[in-house]
């Protein structure tokens, strides 16, 4: 699983972070591509990355500030310019079909595959076949949302080893056996095939907040996640400033991810105030939270298959 970082600034772009918008490709799933928020300028920067809008199919919009939203009927566009036909479809919260359909209708942009918009809601669950999608909405200045991402669990490897070692050639009855059923060889023999498969191999878990001050429901939310995508808008010691406007600083995000049991820490909304502070906000985070990774435009974070 590969997390690819188009935008990690806050409201005001620059020249080193551009607004919101993270990709993520499922590599073990052919090469599956999800979008979480797409603010102005992210086909830009998808075009300077292995992200293709052709690829990706299905879109999750955290909320509907210009920073999360306004690239999104560009890249709409530009995928069915770009001669994609496959189906695409769009969450987010209240109010995104009318801005998707207002843009869409005013600019005469015609679409030439099946677009589905669907508008959220909390303790919401969304079944993508490999993986579910739960929603919780968050504490901002206009309706927001988390949403949380678990692969279901893959069965054992089949230990091939084993069955040759027996003298059980290859063939479709590996496939049964891998399957778990009782198979009946042709010298007489009768095979448990749970006997020759490893153990289940856990889905991993993603969350990815959307702008937000830290509250009880994320902690809740966010447990024993192997990865937390949060915001820190700013660095510790502005709570005040940040929860007026509904977002965290470091020691906010650091602190949902300890009491989470969080494995791995992502900070992403930087505000373009710690341009020239770079080093010390990522001191600070790591201070605050040993396993903390400070996301950076076109940076990719990699996510292996953990054992647990």
């Amino acid at each position: 699983m590969e997390f690819h970082f188009l935008g990690t600034g806050a409201g005001v772009p620059s020249l080193q972070r551009n607004v919101s918008s993270l990709a993520i490709r499922f590599l073990q799933e052919k090469g599956v591509q999800w979008l979480f928020d797409c603010g102005e300028a992210t086909q830009h920067q998808m075009m300077k990355s292995a992200i293709s809008p052709s690829k990706i199919d299905r879109v999750f919009i955290t909320h509907l500030h210009g920073d999360h939203i306004y690239g999104l009927p560009g890249f709409l566009g530009t995928r069915s310019f770009q001669g994609a036909t496959s189906p695409l479809t769009v969450y987010g919260p209240a109010g995104l079909e009318s801005f998707i359909k207002t843009a869409l209708t005013v600019s005469g942009t015609y679409l030439r595959y099946d677009l589905d918009i669907i508008e959220i809601y909390d303790g919401q669950t969304i079944d993508a076949g490999f993986a579910t999608v739960s929603v919780c909405e968050l504490k901002h200045t206009i309706e927001s949302y988390g949403f949380r991402i678990e692969e279901k669990d893959k069965a054992g490897e089949l230990d091939v080893g084993k069955l040759q070692a027996l003298q059980i050639p290859p063939g479709p009855i590996y496939q049964k056996i891998k399957l778990g059923q009782t198979v009946m060889l042709e010298d007489g023999r009768s095979i448990d095939g749970t006997e020759f498969i490893g153990p289940t191999r856990k889905g991993r878990v993603v969350v990815i907040a959307g702008d937000t001050q830290p509250t009880e429901a994320m902690v809740e939310f966010a447990n024993d996640a192997d990865v937390l995508v949060h915001e820190a808008t700013f660095r510790s010691g502005l709570e005040e400033n940040a929860h007026e406007f509904g977002h965290s600083t470091i020691q906010d995000a650091a602190s949902v991810a300890t009491r989470a049991n969080i494995r791995q820490l992502i900070l992403t909304h930087i505000s373009s105030r710690y341009l020239n502070e770079e080093e010390a906000f990522t001191e600070e985070a790591i201070t605050s939270f040993k396993q903390t990774w400070i996301a950076t435009d076109l940076s990719i974070f990699h996510l292996e298959r953990i054992h647990r």
